[in-house]
């Protein structure tokens, strides 16, 4: 790599100067990715400085932390990517393996068919703002590479993994792109892990046709001093569905963004999830749900389990647009506090133009039930056991929500394995 590319600069100033050194070298559309690079100039990154205004929509999310390391694109591995990705949790299905950022066929085991890169078929797609979102056009400057799958009409992609390792102490910015044509369906597991301090930066765009199905589970596992930042855009046209299920249970800080817009009669979206935190951990689960067409269906259950100091986050807005009669839109927030020190901040948002629709929002907060823990203490269970099984109960309902059995035992054996971690 040359001295160029490599930054002396930390926060804003060290992404554009990166940027700067690869002009006229990375792939796709150069003007898209210099007015992507001049957003970035002007907002720079959310909470990144003191001086910074504020972004409404990071309101409960600073990036500082982000700002104030040192990520290196020059730096060598420290890690070797086949044993962290002997450790995680996969199933027995085609994987798509990218590794610091770039794709390793020799680790992956690639679908028969539907599937480019970004590196070779760059298209940055027509739905993400990179005007609107700093890390989308932090992304836009910079991605080199990333996953471009595609189901034609009616065919069933069935199970596809796609993991991102993590092996440097770098900043990495995949670009993704779905397209399920029409009747197709689809089974998406995305897993993230790694070990070191790094950034995590994924933007993925998403078509579901008419009459497709998508099943979206998304396992964010990565290293205890890392960055995730990932933003989704669906579009989900008529009667098709997508369903999504994210669990969050690594990185120091995360976030979590999805932007989905039922542009046709009928369509239906989940977005569901769980975010399981200790120490100092940060998860920020932030949606924002479009209806633009009559008769659609949007559901939300996001659980929050928060241990010691950590912070979780849920920001969940639904807009239902004039012509968007018989919506029906539906988000929960719960979360459950395992210390006095922890802390969870909740804003669901109703923005609505229709006169016949039903929408609904909730969210409560509380702790372990005394009662059911000296229930089970009574009858020989120890502490900690006990506290994990009531856990656990209030986890499945989230959980209960992804229907395949292979991939949700995949879930709850993620989550149990977070939990023998811990010492809480």
């Amino acid at each position: 790599m040359s001295t160029r590319e490599a930054r002396v600069s930390t926060g804003a100033a060290g992404f554009l100067e990166r940027y700067e050194g690869l002009a006229g070298r990375l792939p796709g559309d150069s003007a898209l990715r210099a007015a992507a690079a001049a957003a970035f100039r002007a907002s720079g990154l959310p909470g990144g400085t003191q001086q910074q205004r504020r972004i409404e929509a990071w309101k409960y999310t600073s990036l500082r932390s982000v700002a104030e390391t040192d990520f290196r694109r020059d730096a060598a591995p420290r890690h070797e990517a086949e044993t962290i990705l002997a450790g995680l949790l996969l199933l027995e299905a085609p994987r798509i393996v990218f590794v610091d950022g770039a794709l390793r066929r020799d680790l992956s085991v690639m679908p028969a068919a539907g599937f480019a890169r970004f590196a070779q078929q760059p298209d940055f797609g027509t739905l993400s703002w990179p005007d609107r979102e700093p890390m989308v056009a932090l992304n836009t400057m910079l991605a080199a590479d990333g996953a471009v799958l595609h189901v034609p009409d009616g065919h069933d992609g069935g199970v596809v993994q796609l993991v991102s390792v993590a092996a440097r102490d770098a900043d990495f910015h995949p670009r993704h792109s779905v397209r399920l044509g029409a009747g197709a369906r689809l089974t998406l597991v995305e897993i993230s892990a790694g070990q070191g301090t790094y950034l995590l930066n994924t933007v993925a765009e998403i078509h579901v046709a008419p009459g497709a199905h998508l099943t979206h589970i998304r396992l964010q596992d990565e290293a205890a001093t890392a960055f995730h930042v990932s933003t989704t855009y669906a579009d989900i046209e008529s009667g098709a569905t997508y369903d999504s299920f994210t669990l969050n249970l690594g990185a120091r800080l995360s976030r979590t963004e999805v932007h989905a817009q039922l542009t046709g009669a009928g369509a239906v979206v989940h977005l569901n999830a769980a975010q399981i935190l200790a120490g100092s951990q940060h998860a920020d689960f932030t949606t924002v749900v479009g209806h633009a067409a009559a008769g659609c269906t949007s559901r939300q259950t996001v659980k929050n389990v928060l241990a010691e100091r950590s912070r979780g986050v849920f920001q969940g807005k639904i807009e239902v647009a004039r012509d968007a009669q018989k919506t029906d839109g539906y988000q929960m927030n719960q979360a459950l506090l395992l210390s006095p020190y922890a802390e969870v901040d909740s804003k669901p948002e109703l923005q609505i133009f229709a006169d016949d629709v039903k929408c609904s929002h909730g969210a409560t907060v509380g702790e372990l039930d005394a009662e059911q823990l000296f229930y089970l203490r009574s009858r020989g269970i120890p502490d900690s056991e006990a506290r994990s099984i009531l856990v656990r109960a209030f986890l499945a309902e989230a959980l209960d929500l992804v229907a395949d059995d292979t991939i949700r035992g995949q879930l709850e054996a993620a989550v149990e394995q977070w939990w023998g971690r811990q010492k809480i």
